[in-house]
């Protein structure tokens, strides 16, 4: 004698079938969510917007400077410190005051004092020029000093600055950075330059690109959540030249509501 069928664990094959493809589309709908980046021009403009949103127009940023490698000789010879060690210790400032003025200021306990200056988009250098504390100021100012009338007004001006440098910001893709995801604007191949912002609060990353001599250079911004200054500066920027780290700049203590002078800048 046959036993009945249990029609609790049988399922019909066209429900089966229904349940298969229903799964299948939402992976698909997964992977296609996943794979999404956004323009170019909606990763700056929305960069923009949060840089909009933040309560400053003036900040005093003090840490401690370090200079690696081949950059210790420039350095020390800049401050009037010695030269005989693998890397280099001194007192560093930025001062931004928005719209568009950025000083990066080096300063030896018993030496000299060194500052690289952009303002309006024009570089001045008070004392021996260090070139990655010049490069760090402009690109500083570049992403971070911007403030306009409105977040697409200031994508313009944040474009205007990556063609300079060679970037193609209608390219984007995705790449890790440390253990963050960010969006990548250029070209991704090996040596082109490159905008990196992060995915998550759309601040600027990264820049990577070549000035007029060829150098290649890496400025980077670590961590916005320095309690000093907040998202309006990273806890630590540093300059790559090459493959080689060559200065770190680590904040140490902020002033949102500095009241910076003309002359500075």
């Amino acid at each position: 004698m046959k036993e009945p069928l249990n029609r609790k664990s049988v399922m019909p094959a066209g429900a089966a079938a229904m349940k298969r493809t229903v799964f299948l589309l939402g992976v698909l709908a997964a992977m296609s969510a996943g794979a999404y980046v956004l323009p170019g021009g909606s990763i700056l403009r929305r960069m923009m917007a949060a840089r909009e949103e933040l309560p400053f127009s003036s900040l005093k940023a003090d840490g401690s400077l370090h200079f690696y490698g081949p950059v210790v000789n420039e350095a020390g010879g800049a401050l009037g410190l010695p030269t005989d060690r693998p890397d280099l210790e001194a007192d560093g400032t930025v001062y931004l005051r928005l719209p568009g003025r950025c000083r990066f200021e080096a300063k030896a306990r018993e030496g000299n004092t060194v500052a690289s200056v952009s303002s309006g988009g024009r570089k001045r250098v008070e004392g021996t020029e260090i070139p990655a504390l010049s490069e760090a100021v402009q690109q500083v100012c570049a992403v971070l000093g911007v403030r306009a009338e409105s977040a697409i007004e200031g994508r313009e001006v944040v474009e205007t600055h990556l063609r300079s440098l060679g970037i193609e910001s209608r390219t984007t893709s995705l790449a890790r950075f440390g253990g963050d995801v960010v969006y990548v604007l250029g070209q991704q191949v090996e040596g082109k330059p490159q905008f990196w912002v992060y995915k998550d609060g759309f601040r600027p990353a990264r820049l990577k690109y070549k000035d007029g001599k060829g150098t290649a250079w890496d400025v980077r911004f670590l961590d916005y959540t320095s309690p000093a200054t907040g998202e309006m500066l990273p806890r630590t920027i540093e300059v790559w030249r090459g493959e080689e780290r060559v200065m770190r700049f680590t904040v140490l203590t902020g002033d949102t509501r500095a009241k910076l002078a003309d002359t500075l800048f």
